[in-house]
């Protein structure tokens, strides 16, 4: 198994941004709405853990949310209760949180969407989203989910970028999702999202099967530099980086201790490499190190 090396993005997954995901002149500012959901949508929490790593890094602050007793079954997505620094009990209720926080040395203001997959009424919920993208005037959309998948621990977290608006298709040089079947909140923002004439981007990340369970600190790593590449803003990823080795280490341990596992792992890790080495051409090689070379000094311990 190989050990981690700090790059997290897998060659070949799909084809890459080329560019700033909005081209704006000189001191011109924009607005990127980053959401992400807890549930169906996450596999090891890894999308809504990468949101809630960015906005903490960048202070984000609470600007608005969305109720919770329109949308959630408590039954099912339960209120917990938690003590505060005085030591009073509180409820915590489900909800949607909305931040913002603007990114360090840019012309970038980020809109951090973070809450649980609701219950009911989807279109007005979604609906009651737009409403808050319009008065924080948000001019992109970019969602972030994470699946589970038969991929290997070992090896770079495969990342999916796709979008449905063709013009950002051109420019960025992605393609149109092919997945067709059930959907989560995810899905059905980012239709609500086109139809409303916001240009949406969504982040799939896939999670070895094997270790679902949170946290999954490699796949939010390889979320936060697929985000990274999006709007072309340097991320303080050191403190995930140490984490996510650590994590590949423990996942090590854990599968060389039971034959079978290793085994399985290994098989993973041969189909994986086999399926790349049609993408070994000389450009991607060129493009992977340079890409290597530029996260070894944000992300080394």
């Amino acid at each position: 198994m190989n050990s981690f090396d700090g790059d997290t993005t897998e060659p070949g997954a799909a084809p890459e941004p080329e560019q700033f995901l909005l081209p704006v002149a000189d001191g011109e500012r924009i607005t990127v709405m980053l959401a992400a959901f807890e549930g169906w949508n996450d596999a090891g929490e890894a999308a809504s853990d990468s949101l809630r790593y960015l906005n903490r890094v960048w202070g984000g602050k609470k600007v608005a949310s969305i109720d919770a007793d329109e949308y959630y079954d408590f039954q099912f997505t339960r209120p917990t209760v938690r003590r505060n620094a005085s030591g009073e009990r509180k409820i915590k209720w489900p909800s949607t949180r909305i931040y913002k926080a603007s990114a360090p040395d840019s012309n970038v203001d980020v809109i951090f969407v973070q809450g649980i997959e609701p219950s009911y009424k989807w279109r007005a919920y979604t609906a009651e989203l737009l409403v808050h993208a319009e008065a924080l005037k948000v001019d992109y959309v970019v969602l972030v989910g994470a699946l589970l998948a038969d991929v290997p621990h070992s090896r770079p977290i495969p990342v999916s970028t796709s979008s449905d608006d063709a013009v950002l298709r051109e420019r960025l040089n992605l393609e149109a999702s092919q997945y067709e079947g059930p959907v989560g909140i995810v899905g059905v923002l980012s239709e609500v999202s086109l139809l409303a004439g916001l240009p949406t981007v969504s982040l799939w990340a896939a999670v070895p099967h094997y270790v679902a369970q949170a946290p999954s600190p490699k796949a939010q790593l390889a979320l936060l530099h697929r985000v990274e590449e999006l709007i072309q803003v340097p991320l303080d990823t050191h403190e995930l980086a140490e984490e996510a080795a650590a994590w590949e280490r423990g996942v090590d341990e854990l599968a060389t201790e039971d034959p079978e596992i290793a085994a399985y792992v290994r098989q993973l890790e041969e189909a994986k490499d086999t399926a790349d080495l049609p993408e070994a051409s000389g450009e991607s090689i060129a493009r992977e190190f340079e890409r290597y070379l530029k996260r070894r000094g944000r992300d080394k311990p």
